[in-house]
């Protein structure tokens, strides 16, 4: 089966808040009491798959996850708490930019209560969509 993308021909597209359909984390993750959610679109394919989408995440347990892509992270509401390897903690903010490196451990913080968009260097991930 596959993908469609947004970038298939000229032209605009406009995304409209609250209409990605986000899908919970808890389950898809496995990570009981976790309370975040995602919506994740597909933009481009190729050599450089580019993927764009919507990160919510409320207070609850904290969580690891490993990129090994580039991807852009900019907080639009609350805050979003993470911590590297090493124990360094980054708090971002509304109109903060977090920019995660390939390859990389990210520490999601349990007091992180915001929201954020993101561009990753990646196919969409299917246990997002």
């Amino acid at each position: 089966m596959e993908t469609s993308t947004i970038v298939e021909a000229p032209g605009i597209t406009l995304l409209k808040a609250g209409t990605l359909g986000l899908h919970e984390l808890e389950d898809r993750m496995g990570i009981p009491g976790l309370r975040s959610q995602i919506a994740d679109i597909p933009v481009s394919l190729g050599e450089l798959p580019l993927t764009a989408g919507r990160f919510a995440m409320q207070k609850s347990v904290d969580f690891p996850y490993v990129y090994t892509y580039l991807e852009v992270k900019v907080v639009v509401t609350g805050k979003i708490i993470v911590r590297d390897e090493a124990g360094t903690r980054y708090v971002g903010e509304p109109g903060d930019i977090f920019i995660f490196r390939p390859t990389t451990t990210v520490i999601f913080d349990k007091e992180s209560d915001g929201t954020a968009v993101y561009v990753g260097h990646r196919i969409q991930d299917p246990d997002f969509s």
